[in-house]
């Protein structure tokens, strides 16, 4: 599994080869040395950005380097063109004299910077420095790689829940659903009852902690209509998905709620630790947490015998039914989790969220190798499923492959992940 991970993301990155020109704090360090490198010592220097984040660190980074190198910055400008134009007529009409304009690349495209001598000849012909071109994948761009991460952490989280649903030869086609109707409740509470844009980290933790529990008690539902009733998990989940999306959009008359502060983003978009994001952090832990259940407590060996022989594990003395309430339970408290993961990262709720993420989630479970017959599977696998989905939909994102195209891709992993878990079983 881990091999096929690598060589798909060696193929993704092969194929997304492109030219590439630096931008933020990194490119404002290259420019700045090959400054520093090409023109002596004291050189007078203008530097130049547009506005915006990636920007603003460019032009930081580029004169704290040329600084240390003894370069003199005459001016630095963030803004937009018509600030660039000011400056240099402010320039021209001081007599200030400058060697070179270090820009962004960018910035650099912009009609006053094009043919300086031209249009202030007091400068004369004055260079515009900006980053060399390399050649690297789109693929393994930093802002690409935290985007799969943060794409990956809702859906490996989903996938927990649905491992152990599955190891017990059942399935919760509702998890989507659930996504939309957990963050739909978050965020009314913290609008209506928490302060709304001035709500307290304690209290949203709160609400968030009550829309989890009300999804563990959706999930909980199912297992008693799967233990009680005897009615079939895909018949159950599915009543529950079209349920909980219409209940979603009840409950907040299909329209988006966007109160909610700025703090609320900690955990969707945060990054306390080793700047990776918080959402990652959180995945892993449950991973690591899940691992351990699944591997070494008692509750684990139940789960992989009620899905290997449902009547052997009864007989046995396994309370099954109260295993199953707790799978089905756990996997509906996970993905009100993952709909609060959701409302952090977008920091609002929507209807719409996590649709089809039901199918992604199934996806990962099955390609991570759990028999979708029970009784067989790791969560260690399903993690490592849930990023090969995500690589795949991020190629084929950044290759421009249609939605509907990769659908069909998504479609067509998943049979072929079932037909080899068929395949092994009859062997």
């Amino acid at each position: 599994m881990v091999l096929i991970l690598l060589g798909i993301c060696a193929i993704l990155s092969a194929a997304t080869l492109t030219e590439q020109v630096g931008t933020g704090a990194p490119g404002g360090a290259a420019v700045a040395n090959d400054v520093l490198r090409q023109l002596p010592t004291g050189v007078r220097l203008a530097i130049f950005g547009g506005e915006g984040h990636e920007d603003g660190l460019f032009v930081q980074e580029a004169e704290r380097v040329l600084k240390t190198g003894s370069a003199t910055i005459v001016v630095h400008v963030q803004g937009t063109p018509r600030d660039a134009r000011l400056t240099l007529k402010k320039l021209e009409k001081e007599g200030i004299k400058v060697d070179a304009i270090v820009a962004t690349a960018r910035s650099s495209h912009w009609a006053v910077l094009e043919d300086i001598g031209k249009k202030y000849p007091g400068f004369g012909q004055v260079p515009v420095l900006t980053p060399r071109p390399y050649i690297w994948p789109n693929f393994l761009k930093a802002d690409n790689l935290r985007n799969i991460a943060n794409q990956i952490a809702i859906i490996a989280i989903l996938a927990i829940g649905m491992t152990l649903v599955v190891t017990t030869g059942g399935i919760d086609l509702s998890v989507g659903s659930v996504i939309a109707l957990s963050s739909v409740m978050a965020a009314l509470l913290i609008r209506d009852y928490a302060g709304a844009r001035e709500a307290s980290m304690s209290a949203m933790v709160l609400c968030a902690a009550t829309a989890i529990a009300a999804c563990g008690v959706v999930g909980l539902g199912n297992g008693l209509a799967v233990t009680l009733l005897r009615v079939p998990p895909f018949i159950v989940t599915l009543g529950t998905m079209l349920a909980a999306s219409g209940a979603a959009g009840l409950l907040c008359n299909e329209q988006t709620i966007s109160e909610l502060p700025a703090s609320a983003t900690w955990l969707g978009r945060g990054a306390d630790l080793l700047s990776i994001p918080n959402a990652v952090v959180l995945m892993l832990v449950l991973y690591v947490i899940a691992h351990v259940v699944m591997g070494r407590t008692t509750l684990g060996r139940y789960t992989y015998a009620v899905g290997g022989n449902f009547e052997a594990a009864r007989l046995s003395g396994v309370p099954v039914t109260r295993i199953l309430l707790l799978v089905y339970a756990l996997c509906g408290a996970l993905a009100g989790l993952g709909g609060i993961v959701m409302t952090s990262l977008f920091q609002g709720a929507m209807p719409t969220y996590g649709d089809k993420y039901e199918m992604y989630v199934v996806a990962a479970v099955v390609v991570g190798g759990t028999s979708i017959a029970g009784g067989e599977g790791k969560v260690m696998g399903t993690l490592i499923g849930a990023f090969i989905i995500a690589v795949i939909q991020n190629g084929m994102n950044l290759m421009g492959v249609q939605s509907r195209m990769q659908l069909v891709v998504l479609g067509a992993v998943i049979v072929g992940a079932v037909a080899l878990d068929r395949v092994k079983r009859a062997r």
